[in-house]
């Protein structure tokens, strides 16, 4: 595919109109927020940092390149396994939920926009919309680096517009915190991707505890 176009459909794809409902999950933030662990903009920040170093760089970015790596060599048993994998290291029911509804949303897109897509594969990449882009990347032939800062902006993005909602905090004032974790996500990139098997898996405890006590809380704009 011609560059710009690979450009242009890269954007298409780190767009907040995406419809696979990444602005209807919090990741646990909301009861956080509600049990006052997180009442400002700079415990916001504190919060998606301690996420991103402990979580995304450890779970999310390794297992997406290993992803990337399997489709470009149709390796379909690789999939299945690291989708898997992904899936276990999602530590409540919300989470899991959140990471197949997504890759059932994401699949929908992939099936008006390929419709040649194995119906194998189809199935697999409705289990996650890390799947689903690792697949259609190397379909487009745009890189796996420039999809995992999508993927981080992404994610960036959709916690921000969260705590704007929750914590609260101000347009401006979201804005500057994008800017200061698209920083440290930039930072941190390559040493994710450089990740080892042996050194997958997530350490954020409070996380899984504010999502799982999210599962009963009474009242709620999210769905995790």
């Amino acid at each position: 595919m011609e560059h710009s176009r690979q450009w242009l459909r890269l954007m298409q794809l780190s767009s907040s109109s995406l419809p696979v409902g990444s602005f209807t999950w919090s990741q646990g933030l909301e009861w956080a927020v509600e049990a006052g662990w997180i009442t400002s903009a700079d415990a916001f920040k504190r919060w998606q940092i301690q996420l991103m170093e402990q979580s995304f760089f450890c779970v999310d970015l390794p297992l997406f390149i290993r992803l990337y790596q399997a489709c470009e060599q149709q390796e379909l048993a690789a999939v299945k396994h690291w989708t898997a994998y992904l899936l276990a290291c999602r530590e409540t029911r919300e989470l899991r939920e959140e990471e197949r509804n997504r890759g059932a949303a994401f699949t929908r897109l992939i099936k008006s926009w390929e419709p040649d897509c194995p119906a194998d594969w189809l199935a697999l990449l409705a289990q996650s919309q890390l799947c689903g882009m690792a697949w259609l990347g190397v379909r487009w032939g745009i890189g796996a680096r420039e999809l995992a800062l999508s993927l981080g902006y992404s994610w960036i993005e959709s916690a921000v517009m969260a705590g704007v909602k929750l914590v609260p905090f101000g347009q401006q004032a979201a804005q500057q915190l994008i800017i200061g974790l698209s920083d440290h996500f930039a930072n941190g990139l390559d040493a994710a991707f450089l990740r080892g098997d042996e050194a997958l898996g997530a350490a954020t405890p409070l996380s899984a505890i504010a999502s799982a006590r999210h599962e009963t809380q009474y009242s709620r704009l999210f769905r995790s």
